[in-house]
This record gives structure tokens, sequence and C-alpha cells, in this order.
């Protein structure tokens, strides 16, 4: 192992472990040409004042609240009547808006696939829709072109391009059955050199895929937490409770991948047709609850990606105007016609349901729930437009407004250790906030109607960021 690996490692080690001290701020004055462009307020010291607050900590909703932002920090939020705005300070009088966190997505790829078999890096597209649908910071969680998103994600952080923090994840380890772009672990031993070489990367996450075999995925895990990385899974062959008594840290979207519910499964081999036998079984029955019990008792977090599950399922409102404005002609013309194939014989749309109450109960016993938009399968879901969706459906589910914020921001800021800084709108923290014009709480869909977002306490103008990726995406 290099001296760099060596290093790279032992700082993983350190952010993993929640040791890193805190988050440098990226001001104004260290954007490119480029990124200013999308900029809308960059005052030093702003004030948002007379905001509905839903701060992410799962609180009260407050009103007549004032935001003061300074050098990229949150300095005070309170009453607007008891928050001194000092002179010389940029204020805003957003009376009819509400604020909440940055969004953290905990399954947000940088490349999207869509029907048709077309898959793409979004090295452009991507980072402008997730900053500008109000999503601050992101997970990868799986690549199809590892060292692609590790420059972007450089570029971001020099300022020379727009678009969120990004926590990067290796590319996915699976078993004998896996796709081009996933490696394929055949000994533990393997698995252990994978970590090890992506540690050295730069890589805080592995992401373990379908047909993974429990002694491989161990290894990883084993080899993960020795360098400090973290693993979450996408499994079938391991169900999720076999990958909780071999230490994995997370796993990702519930019910409807989770083999436990299958009673025929064998050691290490994947069930046929899992989403649709999973998904038919009782969300709040024996097994649901010896799974969610024992996730919750290990301190497993689950990542929510019901967005891009809604778009299988007939009776469902997926044909969001947005979206389809934003893809390629063709691209649009192909999801729309698969929808109609959907809508004929698509699977049972109950079992969408179930997943939705399946989340609620794993939230109700106390599990820690994050959410990401996975935007691959046949396209509907988008960057950034998938993660202000699953905030609906979190509410569909049963959530109140306050836990769906929760939810998507300081939920998934817990899982990636960054909680510290990022999350939730207190006093200290980074000024990643989002600004939506309307009552988010008597109104879901306000979480559509984002008019700023802030990183690093500079306000980017979201429907700038959003226009600029017209036509874009399914082509870069």
């Amino acid at each position: 192992m290099t001296m760099s690996r060596i290093f790279a490692a032992l700082t993983a080690a350190s952010m993993a472990g929640g040791l890193a001290g805190p988050l440098a701020s990226q001001s104004y004055g260290q954007l490119s040409e480029e990124t200013r462009g999308y900029v809308a307020v960059r005052g030093a010291t702003v004030a948002l004042e007379n905001v509905r607050v839903v701060d992410g900590t799962g609180g009260p909703i407050l009103d007549g609240q004032t935001v003061l932002l300074r050098d990229g920090r949150i300095a005070a939020v309170g009453p607007s009547s008891s928050v001194s705005v000092p002179a010389g300070a940029e204020r805003h009088d957003l009376s009819g808006h509400t604020v909440i966190p940055g969004m953290v997505g905990m399954h947000d790829h940088l490349f999207y696939t869509a029907v048709g078999g077309r898959r793409v890096q979004l090295g452009y597209s991507a980072p402008r829709l997730y900053l500008g649908s109000g999503v601050t910071t992101i997970r990868t969680t799986g690549s199809i072109t590892p060292f692609a998103d590790i420059h972007l994600k450089d570029a971001i952080d020099r300022g020379d391009s727009p678009g969120p923090r990004i926590h990067l994840t290796a590319p996915y380890i699976t078993g004998s059955s896996g796709a081009p772009h996933q490696a394929r672990m055949t000994s533990p031993e393997q698995a252990r050199r994978f970590v090890e070489y992506w540690a050295g990367e730069g890589a805080t996450w592995v992401k373990a895929y379908t047909s993974i075999r429990s002694a491989e995925l161990g290894a990883a895990i084993e080899e993960a937490h020795r360098l400090g990385l973290r693993v979450t899974g996408h499994l079938c062959s391991v169900s999720f409770q076999e990958a909780v008594e071999l230490g994995i840290d997370n796993l990702e979207h519930g019910m409807l991948t989770a083999s436990d519910f299958v009673a025929e499964k064998e050691p290490d081999r994947c069930p046929g047709n899992i989403m649709q036998r999973a998904g038919g079984s009782d969300p709040t029955g024996a097994v649901a609850m010896e799974t969610i019990e024992a996730m919750v008792e290990a301190g497993v977090g689950l990542t929510a990606t019901l967005a891009v599950y809604e778009a299988f399922f007939p009776d469902r409102d997926v044909v969001d105007e947005r979206t389809l404005e934003l893809m390629t002609p063709d691209l649009r013309e192909a999801y729309l016609d698969e929808r109609g194939r959907i809508q004929e014989v698509g699977p049972d749309p109950s079992n969408f349901q179930n997943e939705l109450r399946f989340e609620k109960a794993f939230v109700d016993a106390g599990g820690l729930l994050a959410a990401g938009v996975d935007p691959t399968g046949n396209g509907g879901a988008l960057p950034g437009f998938g993660n202000q969706r699953n905030f609906e459906l979190l509410m569909e589910a049963g959530l109140s407004t306050a836990q769906a914020v929760q939810v998507v921001s300081a939920n998934g800021a817990k899982i990636l250790g960054v909680h510290e800084d990022v999350g939730t709108i207190e006093a200290g923290k980074v000024a990643d906030l989002v600004v939506l014009a309307g009552n988010l709480e008597s109104d879901p869909y306000t979480i559509r109607a984002v008019r700023w977002v802030f990183k690093d306490g500079v306000g980017y103008d979201s429907p700038e960021l959003i226009e600029a990726t017209r036509g874009l995406v399914g082509i870069r």
C-alpha cells in the first residue's frame, strides 16, 4: 500500500468516524466565472427575514423567523423580532416563503439510465439539477465511471463547476452475475483488495449489489471498517437480516429488494422476481417487524428510493411536465410509450403502497430513514426532481412535514457522519439552505417551488441552474 493510499485511508477513517474538523466554506470569491453566473445572492452577511422554518430536527415548524448567514455559516436563527441583523447585511424579506435545510441525497448517482438501454454519464446535467432542486450534498452510491465522478467532485470542490458536495462510492461489487460495470467478487481476498484500492482513490463508501455472497460481503465490510469506510447494499442473495449480522452500515431501497420476505430463499442465492414477491408481502407482519427490529437495534439506516420505483407502477402520477421538458425529444417519446405499457401490464400497484407502509413502520420503530432519487430504471426519476418527489411520497406514506424534511436532510447527514456540519438549520452549521416560494406545511408540492439554494452561504438561482439542462437530460 503506497504512502498516498495510507494517507487517503486515514483521512477516510477520520471522516467516517466523525472526527474530521469543520467543513471549509466555499466563498463567492473562490468560484469560477461560469459558476458565478448562477449566483443570485452573494453577500458575506445575508438575512432571510420573516420566513417559515422547517429546521430538519423534526421539531415544530416556526413562522416569522429570520435566518442570518455570515461567512458561509448560520450565524443565528430565531424570531424576526429578536434576531439582530448587523448594518451592511444583505436583507431579504421573504414573507410567504419556507426555508428548509439543503437536502442530502443518499442514492444520487451521477449517471442516468432510461428505457431502451440508454445509459449516460450526466457530468453536466446532474450536478446542476441536484443543486438547483435543493440537494446540497449527495452520496453517489455506486458508479459506472468512477474516475469521472472523482474529477467532477474535484471541479465542484474547486468552484469550477456548480454542484452539491459529493461523497464518493466505489464501483459496485457483486457476485457471479453482474453487469459489465460491476466488479465480480469471487473470493474474500479479492473483496479486501478491492476495498483497499478504492480507499486509496478517495472513496468513503462501498456499494454491494444483488448477487454478492456472504463471505465476500463480510470481507468487504471488515476491510472497509478497518480503513474507515462504510458499506451499503442493494442486496438479494444476502438478506437484510444477514447483512445486519455481517455489520453492514446502510441498506438501500426497502422491502422491494429484501429477500427476507421469501420463505424458501436459499443461502447466497437471489430468488427470482424479488420485487413482486417481496412487495406482495405484509409490510407490517412478523418478517417485516423482525427485519426492522434487527436494523434499528444495530443502527443500520435505510435509504428510501421511492421516486425511481414509482415510475414502474401503474396508476401513479409520474408524468411530471418539468421532467419531460428537460429530456431529449427521443427520450421523452420513449418514456411516454413505456409509461403507456406499464399502465396496461405493470405490477400490482398495491406493492408500491406496501413499500410506503414499510418505510412508515421503519420510522415509527425508531429507524434512521434517509432518501435518494436513484436516477436509473426507465428514466422517469431525474436527479434533483426525484429527490423532491421522494419528499412528496414520504408525506403520502403518512410522515408529517417535519418528519419528511428530517428524512431528506438530517438523517442522510447522520448516516454520512457529517451531521455536526450540515442537515439542519442551527446556529454554527454550514449555511446550506433551500428557499421555497410557498407554505410547505399546507402544500407538499411547494418542495418543487425552489427560488434559491444556499450552499456555503452562497445563494444559487434555482431556475437558472435547471434551465441550463433543458433538452440535455439523456445526453450530458
